[in-house]
């Protein structure tokens, strides 16, 4: 998928293009000061910029839980400045803006690391299954 330049901050490293790649579960984006990421789709599921993920304000995230395995089951352009992936566990309300995306990329090992520091704190393990989310109340699911 060829991307358009728009919707990023000024200055930001544009998209040059994004490969899915089913097989090893992983979003590949590069970008216009040659960097390349290749971001795990279980990455992208448990850091998702949706509601249902990142809660409403501070101290409402709910922690994802057995999402390793996750796969896209589809992968939308949203105008010029984002892409909006469909998930193999019927998530599909998150959209990844190009600066998103690429901070994703780029921080990675921070991110696994508090992934497993949360989980860890929550005394559940990566692969737990999740919690009823009807049991979280909020109404955008």
């Amino acid at each position: 998928m060829t991307v358009s330049k728009a919707g990023l901050k000024s200055g930001a490293p544009a998209p040059q293009s994004i490969t899915v790649h089913s097989q090893s579960r992983v979003l590949e984006v590069s970008f216009s000061d040659d960097t390349l990421f290749r971001i795990p789709f279980e990455l992208m599921r448990v850091y998702s910029p949706s509601a249902e993920v990142q809660g409403h304000g501070p101290g409402q995230e709910v922690l994802q839980t057995g999402k390793r395995e996750v796969t896209l089951t589809g992968l939308e352009p949203v105008g010029n400045y984002a892409v909006q992936p469909g998930f193999s566990d019927g998530h599909d309300t998150g959209i990844f803006s190009w600066d998103y995306l690429y901070f994703l990329g780029s921080q990675q090992d921070r991110l696994w690391a508090d992934y497993e520091a949360r989980l860890a704190k929550a005394g559940v393990g990566r692969d737990a299954p999740m919690i009823d989310k009807a049991a979280h109340g909020c109404a955008s699911h």
